[in-house]
This record gives structure tokens, C-alpha cells and sequence, in this order.
């Protein structure tokens, strides 16, 4: 299905691996030029250089800036004054203890997860709206609406994401401009497997064991047991990225595997 994406300008932070990275393959592959971002530029580099070999009618761009900090968003902000598409995915979790969790840590959380995306949204939003198309989508998580209590640090930037999302929304009324929010459920990123790795290391699970074995004891609630990929994300972003997905703005959109329950 073509997604009618040729052409638009797509950054997506956070792109240099994980979700954010299949985002931006599975834009490029429809046809959009996308935007890789990152601290390193090395690595942006080579993540550009790959989008191009495979998707070569497109013009993928590089951005290593560390949109975490102010000077970095400037610098994105001269470097990229408009976009069509902003996918607000950079974002860090660790698991952790409550009571192990100091002021520094909550507000380093809230500037990476939270700030960072409402610094982009707020700088590319009035310039959608002047053109009267434009998708700000945030990635979220599950953890936005069910906190597993294993990283209370990290749902919470993902319930402000949600929330701004949501009043971001108010403000593109009667446009072509929408801004959702994907909630992914746990999905087998490099993070996620590091995070198994230092689960199960010192078990007498075998590795093959690990993704059951977790979802059966840590995601007891997930329909299709086991960890969502990163290109079905991938995949679904494009299409809420796309002129198709109009109908919907303002929306938490679950791909969580069944994982939340729904009360009907």
C-alpha cells in the first residue's frame, strides 16, 4: 500500500537503533525522507548511509545533536526549520526501585523523555499549522495508562507525554495537522535485551527461554505473549504518520498486544 509519504520530511529522534530506527526504515521504505538523530554522529552517519543504499530515490539526513539540552535543539532548529513529520521516540527506562530513585534521576528522566519532545513539538507545530499539514506523533508506552511499579521513573514521563499530546491536539482543530500518541507494549529493542541479559544472566534459564519467561511473569496480562518487534511499530507509525490516518487526533493509540485491558 502506497502511504502517500514521498517526499515529506520525517525526523524522528532517537533513530540511530531500537523503534526509533525502524520508524525511520519503515518511512524511508514509503518514501519519505527521513531525519536520523543522535549523539553520535558516527553512528547517524552510518545510519543514513544504509537508509540510502536501501531506499535510494529518498534523501535521508543526518542530525547528531543531543536534543536533551538546549544548545542541541538550537542547533537542530538552524539545521532543520521544517518538517512535515515529527515523531517525537528518543527516550530512556531503566528498571528501578522506588525509594532508590533521587531528585536528580526524576528530573534527568523528565528532561530526556518529556522536555525534549515538547521543545520540538513547540518549535515545529506553528509551522505545520502554517502550512495546514503536519504529524507530530509521540511514542510512548503502556506504562502511560498500567505502570508496571518496575520503573516508576519512566512511566511517568510517558503519562506527560501522553497528557501533552493531548493538549497539543486542542490547538490543531479543524486542520490537517494531528498529533497522536503510540503506546507500544514492551518490545525487543537493544535496550530490552540488554535489560533480559542482566535478568537472566545468572539463571539456569536457557536464552531462548528468557522473552517466555518474562512475559509470562512480568507481562502476565499480554494476549500474544511475547515482545512486539520493533518494525511493527515501524509500521504502524508510518501509517499514523501518513495523509490516511486524518480521522484520528488526540488519540493514545494502543499496540500493546492486548496488554492494557479495555473496559467496553
Amino acid at each position: 500500500m502506497d502511504l502517500g509519504l514521498t517526499g515529506k520530511k520525517a525526523l524522528i529522534t532517537g533513530s540511530t537503533k531500537g523503534i526509533g530506527k525502524a520508524i525511520a526504515i519503515e518511512m524511508a521504505r514509503e518514501g519519505a525522507n527521513v531525519i536520523i538523530n543522535g549523539r553520535n554522529e558516527k553512528t547517524v552517519n552510518s545510519v543514513v548511509k544504509e537508509i540510502k543504499s536501501a531506499f535510494p530515490t529518498t534523501s535521508p539526513l543526518g542530525a547528531a545533536f543531543d536534543i536533551s539540552s538546549e544548545d542541541g535543539q538550537q542547533s537542530l532548529f538552524e539545521q532543520i526549520p521544517e518538517v512535515d513529520i515529527l515523531v517525537n521516540n528518543m527516550g530512556i527506562f531503566q528498571p528501578m526501585n522506588y525509594f532508590d530513585i533521587t531528585e536528580e534521576v526524576w528530573q534527568h528522566f523528565i528532561d530526556v523523555n518529556f522536555y525534549s519532545g515538547n521543545a520540538l513539538s513547540k518549535f515545529y507545530l506553528p509551522k505545520m499549522l502554517k502550512h495546514d499539514f503536519g504529524r507530530i506523533i509521540f511514542i510512548a508506552s503502556e506504562e502511560a495508562v498500567m505502570p508496571s511499579g518496575e520503573m516508576p521513573q519512566y512511566s511517568l514521563t510517558k503519562t506527560m507525554n501522553l497528557s501533552l499530546a493531548k493538549s497539543l491536539s486542542k490547538l490543531t482543530k479543524a486542520t490537517h495537522v494531528t498529533v497522536n500518541t503510540i503506546m507500544p507494549g514492551s518490545t525487543l529493542t537493544e535496550g530490552v535485551e540488554q535489560m533480559l541479559e542482566d535478568m537472566y544472566k545468572d539463571s539456569d534459564l536457557p536464552r531462548d527461554q528468557w522473552e517466555s519467561d518474562f512475559m509470562k511473569n512480568h507481562r502476565p496480562l499480554s494476549q500474544i505473549q511475547r515482545l512486539i518487534r520493533p518494525e511493527e511499530v515501524g509500521r504502524f507509525t508510518a501509517f499514523v504518520a501518513s495523509p490516511y490516518s486524518s480521522s484520528f487526533s488526540g488519540e493514545a493509540l494502543r499496540l500493546d498486544g492486548g496488554l492494557v485491558p479495555t473496559l467496553y
